[in-house]
């Protein structure tokens, strides 16, 4: 069977759809969770998608440019980033409101 399958290679279509799929399946999670560590998880999960088709890009249309994966390495450190900033503002939420539902932080007042 893997010989059969050995000379079968995933061309672009197939690598954007999964980019597709992996930045639906964030979507989702960004509007159906109620909790912000799983609205933070799913924002990285989009964030990803777009990463993959910095790549993809690259390696199918310009494979001897490196500028897909500059801007990908770039794009990590920026996710990288986020994340800190994203869960040390859930932490000061959690220490005022006591919680981390966002469907209970509707207010920016003390």
């Amino acid at each position: 069977m893997m010989e059969f399958l050995s000379g079968i290679s995933p061309g672009i279509e197939h690598w954007l759809i999964l980019s597709a799929l992996l930045f639906s399946i964030g979507i989702y999670g960004v509007l159906v969770r109620k909790n912000a560590v799983g609205v933070l998880l799913s924002a990285e999960l989009m964030l990803n998608a777009g990463i993959l088709n910095f790549v993809i890009f690259n390696y199918f249309i310009t494979p001897l440019i490196v500028d897909g994966e500059l801007m990908a390495l770039f794009l990590i450190a920026v996710a990288a980033a986020e994340a800190v900033v994203g869960m040390a503002i859930f932490v000061a939420i959690y220490k005022h409101k006591k919680t981390v539902d966002v469907t209970r932080l509707d207010t920016l007042k003390g």
